[in-house]
């Protein structure tokens, strides 16, 4: 069968592609073509439920226009569909002087994003709202929220479906070979043709761009995140979500502490190398993945520079005690035993050959195919502005 266009992934991001060329180009035919036996199966279905305001990222960068509008966009779909989310705010927490030059940078980033409402507080203010939080300063942003990603997914689908959209679950994407004007798409199934192919395939997001993208200089590296959760007499020591001062010498923002749309806190997440793409658990191990991200250039040359934080991470991973620590940095009172084991997500982080994590969204377009190669977090946030 002959469409328009062909989204390769059926998580947050392919199904809000996929919604919003619906709305767009209503006859365009398109289909969403998914591996697993269910939508937002990976990244949509373990992530830590965020609305994220668009405050860390660079002015001008695509993380901070696209979470800026996904953000809009995001509020407005659900408030359509009574989609349940709840805007609590967050403050971003410095413990330490050397950490207040960073908080201040992130303001002027916020108010370079349009970001109205953020206020800086002294110690005193902080304590008003998060009197158990050790912080001698903290940004108050007021616009973050919680919500249920892996439902939000779930919406886009049915409507993209109403809209007369297809989406074929169980179907994995073997191969694509381009032809004049079109592509014939391979899957374990059968094959179809696309005009266009649309990759957001999320953790295969490389495997997938290779097939239109020969020259590809980058990979993807999983990152799997950790969570414990606050028992349930525990949870008052949290308000709000709270955040650390992102650490510059470390790629991802640190552990914090995340209300839930269902009540619960969590705390985390750490960040370790995953033993394969879909590696949730420390026992999944996929030797032929592990081995392809090990022997990765741009994975030695990080393994290098960030040895002893990584050597850090995995001691946390390994050792309730020692996260316990790194969650002690900003709440005092948390002990061992309020924490519960909580879920795991695995992050798809785009490396280059020269040892670079990509910090922005990377969207590469060819005569062919769109391929989505790098949309870490704020991609849910985002995924209709996306």
């Amino acid at each position: 069968m002959r469409y328009d266009i062909a989204i390769v992934g059926g998580g947050i991001v392919g199904l809000a592609t996929a919604l919003k060329i619906k709305q767009q180009v209503p006859k365009h035919t398109v289909v969403v073509l998914e591996k697993e036996s269910a939508v937002a199966a990976h990244q949509t279905g373990h992530n830590s439920g965020v609305i994220h305001s668009g405050i860390y990222y660079k002015p001008g960068s695509l993380k901070a226009r696209n979470c800026i509008e996904g953000y809009r966009q995001l509020i407005e779909f659900c408030d359509q569909e009574q989609i349940h989310y709840e805007l609590c705010g967050k403050v971003i927490v410095a413990t330490q002087e050397s950490e207040l030059q960073a908080l201040d940078n992130i303001m002027e980033r916020g108010h370079a994003n349009g970001l109205t409402d953020l206020k800086m507080l002294p110690e005193e203010e902080l304590k008003e709202i998060e009197p158990h939080v050790a912080g001698i300063r903290g940004i108050r942003v007021p616009q973050t929220g919680i919500i249920d990603y892996k439902g939000v997914a779930k919406a886009y689908a049915k409507r993209f479906q109403k809209l007369g959209g297809e989406i074929r679950l169980g179907t994995k994407v073997l191969n694509i070979k381009e032809r004049t004007g079109y592509s014939v798409v391979k899957t374990d199934h059968n094959d179809l043709e696309a005009n266009l192919v649309v990759n957001c395939a999320g953790l295969y997001s490389d495997k997938i761009a290779r097939l239109t993208e020969k020259k590809l200089g980058l990979k993807i590296v999983p990152f799997r995140g950790e969570y414990y959760k606050l028992k349930e007499d525990r949870k008052h020591l949290v308000k709000h979500l709270i955040y650390p001062v992102p650490d510059p010498n470390f790629p991802f923002l640190g552990v914090h502490f995340t209300r839930m749309v269902d009540g619960a806190v969590e705390a985390g997440p750490n960040a370790v190398l995953a033993y394969a793409r879909e590696g949730y658990t420390k026992r999944k191990v996929n030797l032929l993945e592990l081995s392809e991200s090990l022997a990765w250039p741009g994975f030695q040359k990080v393994a290098a520079k960030y040895w002893r934080t990584g050597m850090g991470e995995l001691h946390r991973s390994y050792s309730k005690a020692a996260f316990t620590k790194a969650l002690q940095r900003l709440i005092p009172e948390i002990e061992m035993d309020d924490l519960t084991p909580g879920g795991a997500g695995v992050r798809a982080q785009a490396c280059d050959r020269k040892g670079g994590l990509l910090d922005d969204f990377l969207i590469l377009e060819n005569d062919h195919a769109v391929n989505v190669c790098n949309a870490p977090s704020p991609a849910a946030t985002s995924s209709l502005s996306i």
